[in-house]
């Protein structure tokens, strides 16, 4: 069974989260608040990649303003929104990639060309996050996985009391589920093929969003 495209998006979150932790000396591209904790982490260790966490709210900002700005536009215009949104995100993957096989390894991610590619990942995943809220809003968080957990536990505990079988939470646990799911094996398989082939597994990211993109959920997508 092909998986949703809100599961694909889900997969990648992990995935590119995984290996841009790996490869940029622990930049977190999707879940950037975490650099907070990586940045302090830094400081007191006295490890490289302070200012590319810094950096990177910033970055991811602007990109989620800009991405907000050109998917009102494309609905004004009546363009599939979801899908010209994620083929630009597939667009920055793919650069990335190259970008990361190219100029790579990267010993320390505060260098310039560490820096450049970190930024191409995080525009990648602000489109995506930006993306998934306007246009998915009904299907789980992508790249950040702590709330959606949080909640099937909540929906799991009432459903042990007995709540109606037409409760929300039946249907809402497993499209969560899949969603962590999802998630939690593209954390796993972007951890082993950067151990088997380096940077080259990014390579696998743009392909699954060009294959999101033709999703016919992505052309109807509001």
């Amino acid at each position: 069974m092909r998986p949703s495209l809100a599961q694909i998006l889900s997969f990648v979150g992990g995935y590119v989260d995984t290996l841009g932790f790996l490869a940029l000396q622990g930049l977190f591209t999707a879940h950037v608040t975490g650099n907070f904790v990586t940045f302090g982490a830094a400081m007191v260790h006295g490890a490289t990649g302070a200012w590319a966490k810094l950096l990177v709210l910033p970055v991811f900002c602007i990109a989620v303003l800009l991405t907000r700005l050109a998917s009102r536009r494309l609905d004004e215009t009546g363009r599939p929104a979801l899908r010209v949104l994620l083929a630009a995100q597939c667009t920055f993957l793919f650069l990335g990639a190259v970008l990361a096989v190219a100029l790579g390894p990267f010993a320390d991610a505060d260098r310039p060309a560490a820096l450049l590619t970190g930024m191409v990942l995080v525009a990648a995943m602000a489109v995506q996050n930006a993306a998934h809220r306007a246009h998915l809003p009904e299907a789980p968080p992508s790249t950040l996985m702590t709330g959606t957990t949080t909640q099937i536990m909540i929906d799991l505990a009432d459903l042990l009391r007995g709540v109606p079988a037409e409760h929300a939470a039946r249907s809402r646990i497993a499209r969560m589920s899949a969603a962590v799911a999802a998630f939690a094996l593209g954390c796993g398989l972007a951890a082993l093929l950067y151990y088997l082939v380096g940077l080259a597994a990014l390579a696998l990211a743009p392909a699954l969003i060009l294959v999101a993109a033709t999703d016919p959920a992505s052309a109807k997508a509001t």
